[in-house]
C-alpha cells in the first residue's frame, strides 16, 4: 500500500516513493549537469583562440563528453523527476510500480556512468552524434542503451500512473495541462528510444566486431530521428514547466486551453520533421523531399511552439490583468517578480528559446540558408539556444520552487539566487549569439583549430570569426558562474536549509494550486502579449531576409 504525507505548503497528498524518486532523480542530475558544464568550460576555453586550452585528443575527448551529460543525461534524469511529479504529485495519485521507477533510476544511472568511463578512457572520443566510421568502445554504446532502457522503464511508470489516477479519480475534470505537457514529452520519448535501439543496438554489435559494416548515410538519417527528437522531449517538457511556472506563481490559465493542448499534440505529430535540417547536404536523400520539407513541412513543424509562445505570456498578462495590473501595454510585466528566480528563469528562458532558438531553427530549415551553415559553428549556437538557453534554463527555474517545497526547506543563498537565471541567461544566450555569428562567417563545428592549419587546403576566417569565439569563451565564464550559482543553491538547500516554518493558515485544497488547475482564462485581452508578437514576427523577417542578402554574397551568379 502507496503512503502518503501532505504537504503542508501546497496541499497536495505525496506519495512518500514519488517524493524519493524525484528527489533522487533531480539531485543526479544536478551532478551530471556540473560535469556537464566543466566539460563545457573546457571547450569554450579550447575553442577561444587566444587561449586554446586542450590538445586536440583530449578536446574531442571533453566535447563528446560536454555533448553527452548536457544533451542527454542531465536532462532526462530531471525529465524523470517532472514525469513523477506532474502525475503522482500534480494529480495527488499514487505512483504506480515503484520498484520499476527504482530500477528506472539505477539503469540510468549505471548506463550515465559507463559511458562517461568510456569517454574518460580516451577511445571514444566520437562526439555526441557518434558518425560512422568513428567507432567507439562496446562500453560507450552499451551504457547509453542501458541507460535509454531506463528512460523507457520511467515513462512506462508514467503511463500507468496516468491511467490509475484516472481510474481512481483522484483529479477533477481533465487530465492538467502541464501533466498534458509531460505526456506528450513521454510520447515523444517512446519513438525516440525506439528509434535508438533500432541504430545503437547493431552499431555496439558492430564495435565488438560481429557485424562487419554499417551504412553511414543509414547511420545519420536513423541516428537523427533519435538525436534530434530527443530535443522534441525537451521542448514538450519546458513548455509545461512554463505553464507550470505561470500556474504556481499567477494562478495564469492558458488563453485557450484547447489551442495549446493542441499544439503540445503538433509535435507529436510533425516535430520529426524538423530532423531533417541535419541531413540537407545528404546525397542519399532525395531533392523532392529536402524541397517539401524545407518548404511547406517546416511550418507546421514549428507552429506549435508559435503557440505556446504567445499562449504562456498571454496567460501571465491575462492573470496579472484581473489583478489590477492595466496601465499601459506592459505594467503587468513590470510588477512580476523579477526578482525571484522562479520567475525570472522561466520568462528569460521563454524569450532565449524563441528569438534565438527558434528563428534560428527556421533559418536551419531553409535548405538555400543551411548550406552555408550546415557543419560550422552556427549549429551548436542553436542547440544553445534551445537546450542551454530553452530547457536548461526553464529546468532550473522549476528546481527553484520544487527543491524547496518538496524538502520542506528555505532556499540557502536566496540572495545570490536572485542573480543566477539573469547570469546563466545572459552567458547562454551571448554564447548562441557569438556562436552562430561565428558560424554565418565561416567557422567550422568540429575542428579542434578554427583555423584548419593543419589541412591541406587552408581557409582563411575573417578577423570578426575569431573576435566572436573569444567572445564566446568569455559568454561561457559568464553562464558558468550562473550555474555553479543554481549548483550551490541547490545543494545548500539540501544540506543547509532551514526547515520552513508551518504555515499560519490551512493550505488549499490542492486542486487550487496554479500548476495542477485547468480551464482558459476568459474575458481579458492581452495587447502587451500581441505587442511583443509584432517584434518577434519584425524580428524574424529582418533577421531571414539578412541570411538571404547573405547567400547571395557568398554564392553569386553570373
Amino acid at each position: 500500500m502507496a503512503e502518503f504525507r501532505t504537504c503542508p505548503e501546497t496541499g497536495f497528498k505525496i506519495d512518500l516513493q514519488a517524493d524519493k524518486l524525484i528527489k533522487w532523480n533531480a539531485v543526479t542530475s544536478v551532478v551530471f549537469l556540473l560535469v556537464g558544464g566543466l566539460f563545457g568550460l573546457l571547450v569554450a576555453l579550447t575553442r577561444w583562440p587566444e587561449i586554446h586550452l586542450l590538445p586536440a585528443e583530449l578536446y574531442y575527448l571533453v566535447l563528446t563528453g560536454h555533448g553527452l551529460d548536457i544533451l542527454l543525461v542531465w536532462i532526462i534524469f530531471f525529465e524523470m523527476a517532472l514525469l513523477y511529479f506532474t502525475s503522482a504529485i500534480l494529480l495527488n495519485a499514487r505512483l504506480v510500480a515503484p520498484m520499476l521507477g527504482w530500477i528506472q533510476y539505477w539503469l540510468m544511472l549505471v548506463g550515465a556512468a559507463a559511458t562517461n568511463v568510456a569517454v574518460l578512457q580516451g577511445n571514444s572520443s566520437v562526439m555526441f552524434t557518434s558518425y560512422v566510421p568513428l567507432q567507439a568502445e562496446p562500453l560507450f554504446y552499451a551504457g547509453i542503451i542501458v541507460f535509454a532502457v531506463g528512460a523507457l522503464i520511467g515513462c512506462g511508470v508514467f503511463f500507468a500512473t496516468l491511467v490509475t489516477a484516472q481510474r481512481e479519480k483522484t483529479f477533477e475534470g481533465s487530465m492538467p495541462l502541464v501533466t498534458f505537457g509531460a505526456m506528450v514529452a513521454a510520447i515523444i520519448a517512446v519513438f525516440t528510444i525506439a528509434t535508438g535501439a533500432a541504430i545503437l543496438l547493431p552499431t555496439l554489435l558492430w564495435s565488438l566486431g560481429l557485424i562487419p559494416y554499417i551504412d553511414s548515410l543509414l547511420y545519420k538519417v536513423v541516428w537523427w530521428a533519435m538525436g534530434h527528437s530527443s530535443q522534441q522531449i525537451n521542448v514538450a517538457a519546458h513548455i509545461a514547466c512554463w505553464y507550470a511556472i505561470g500556474g504556481i506563481l499567477f494562478g495564469a490559465k492558458p488563453l485557450s486551453e484547447k489551442v495549446s493542448r493542441m499544439a503540445f499534440f503538433m509535435y507529436i505529430l510533425f516535430l520529426q520533421l524538423a530532423s531533417a535540417h541535419h541531413l540537407l547536404v545528404e546525397p542519399g536523400i532525395s531533392s523532392e523531399y529536402k524541397i517539401f520539407n524545407t518548404s511547406y513541412a517546416l511550418y507546421i513543424a514549428v507552429l506549435g511552439s508559435m503557440i505556446h509562445g504567445l499562449t504562456v505570456p498571454g496567460s501571465i498578462e491575462a492573470a496579472q490583468r484581473k489583478k489590477g495590473f492595466n496601465k499601459g501595454l506592459f505594467e503587468w510585466l513590470r510588477k512580476c517578480p523579477w526578482g525571484n528566480p522562479v520567475f525570472s528563469g522561466m520568462f528569460i528562458s521563454l524569450v532565449s528559446f524563441g528569438f534565438l532558438g527558434g528563428i534560428s531553427g527556421v533559418v536551419l530549415g531553409t535548405e538555400q540558408l543551411n548550406l552555408i551553415m550546415h557543419n560550422t559553428m552556427y549549429v551548436p549556437g542553436h542547440f544553445h539556444a534551445t537546450v542551454g538557453a530553452g530547457t536548461t534554463l526553464a529546468f532550473m527555474a522549476l528546481a527553484y520552487w520544487v527543491v524547496p517545497v518538496l524538502y520542506q526547506k528555505e532556499l540557502w543563498g536566496a540572495g545570490m539566487a536572485k542573480w543566477s537565471p539573469y547570469l546563466f541567461g545572459l552567458g547562454i544566450s551571448l554564447i548562441a549569439v557569438f556562436q552562430m555569428g561565428a558560424g554565418t562567417l565561416g567557422a567550422p563545428r568540429r575542428h579542434w583549430d578554427m583555423t584548419l592549419s593543419e589541412a591541406a587546403i587552408g581557409f582563411d576566417l575573417p578577423p570578426a570569426a575569431f573576435l566572436m569565439m573569444g567572445l564566446n569563451g568569455v559568454a561561457a565564464l559568464i553562464a558558468g558562474l550562473g550555474g555553479a550559482i543554481f549548483i550551490l543553491n541547490m545543494v545548500g538547500t539540501i544540506l543547509l536549509g532551514a526547515p520552513k516554518a508551518a504555515p499560519a493558515v490551512a493550505p488549499a485544497a490542492p486542486a487550487a494550486s496554479g500548476a495542477a488547475v485547468s480551464g482558459s482564462a476568459e474575458g481579458v485581452t492581452v495587447p502587451g502579449t500581441f505587442f511583443l508578437a509584432i517584434i518577434f514576427l519584425v524580428t524574424f523577417i529582418l533577421y531571414y531576409f539578412v541570411n538571404w542578402k547573405f547567400l547571395a554574397s557568398v554564392w553569386p551568379l553570373s
